[in-house]
């Protein structure tokens, strides 16, 4: 048996021969066999390792772009966070406006806010809004019964023009042409309608109005309504005159709270624009029971009193 191979060799210098026992040759395949396996694995590896770090580089631009966009959130959040602060301070700022500009109505109208009292409770008790407005401003007499043309005689003491003595006048003397239309100024009844000789206001007209309220529209030319009948806030009730002890045309304006006379000028002046002055000017009204009493109370259709000026217009063109 045979246990050697030749190997042959041809160069430069000649042909030469190697003689080799079997075993070695075995052992040559092994060893390129082995090397074989160790290249495959390492080539294996290789591409595995690129697998992974391609996966691993994968995995890291998600995560940066997830952090990215976590990042634009945040400041998203950030900046909404920073509007709402700004605009928790500017209502805050709000509502501290509102209480002061609350606390001032309920100084003026006499009420004491509690100090565990909600903005919302103490808004509810003063109900000073538009609707209660107009109900008051329906009940209660207020703006001037014929267009304004300024006062003669005022609310106090004076001397009599026809009388030539000192006395207490309890109303207001306002200037007006003979015929001009006179107004009703808030809603009520006709107490009385006609002559009154007694008082000296000559033709009178006397309006009960809610709340305890009256008023008195005197030295008339002639009067349009009658006893008992109810007038709306800026009804026609009379034209004024010279009637009475009156030194010439004007209408006598005067207003009583529970048979008390008040200053009728601040009435004449107030309406929506000033409504709170009132409160404050005249002080013998108990205004805080009064706007209790009439919280509730809402007016459907408050009348919108026109112009004056535009009310006489149109009885003139009547």
């Amino acid at each position: 048996m045979n246990n050697h191979f030749t190997i042959t060799i041809n160069d430069d210098n000649g042909v030469k021969q190697f003689n080799l026992h079997q075993i070695v040759k075995k052992v040559i395949w092994y060893i390129l066999g082995f090397l074989a396996f160790i290249g495959m694995f390492a080539v294996s590896t290789i591409l595995y390792l690129n697998y992974s770090v391609e996966q691993i580089e994968v995995k890291r631009q998600n995560m940066e772009n997830a952090y990215a966009e976590l990042k634009a959130k945040n400041k998203d959040l950030d900046e909404s966070m920073k509007e709402t602060q700004v605009a928790l301070f500017l209502k805050k700022k709000e509502l501290n406006e509102v209480s002061d500009s609350l606390s001032e109505i309920e100084t003026l109208i006499g009420m004491s806010p509690v100090e565990d009292s909600s903005l919302q409770e103490r808004v509810t008790k003063t109900k000073l809004n538009s609707e209660h407005m107009a109900s008051l401003l329906q009940f209660i007499p207020n703006g001037s019964p014929v267009t304004y043309e300024g006062i003669t005689s005022k609310y106090g003491y004076r001397i009599h023009p026809t009388l030539n003595r000192k006395e207490f006048h309890r109303g207001l003397d306002m200037r007006a042409k003979m015929k001009t239309p006179v107004y009703a100024t808030a809603d009520g009844v006709v107490e009385y309608a006609g002559y009154h000789k007694k008082s000296g206001f000559g033709k009178l007209v006397i309006l009960e109005h809610n709340y305890g309220f009256k008023s008195y529209y005197g030295h008339l030319n002639k009067v349009v309504v009658k006893y008992g009948t109810f007038v709306k806030k800026g009804t026609l009730i009379a034209y004024s005159g010279n009637s009475g002890m009156s030194s010439g045309p004007h209408l006598h304006y005067e207003l009583r709270f529970l048979h008390r006379t008040v200053n009728p000028f601040y009435f004449v002046k107030w309406n929506v624009q000033n409504y709170k002055a009132i409160f404050e000017q005249e002080k013998n009204i108990p205004w805080q029971s009064l706007i209790t009493a009439t919280a509730h109370i809402k007016v459907p259709q408050p009348t919108q009193t026109q112009p004056l000026s535009r009310l006489a217009l149109r009885s003139k063109a009547k």
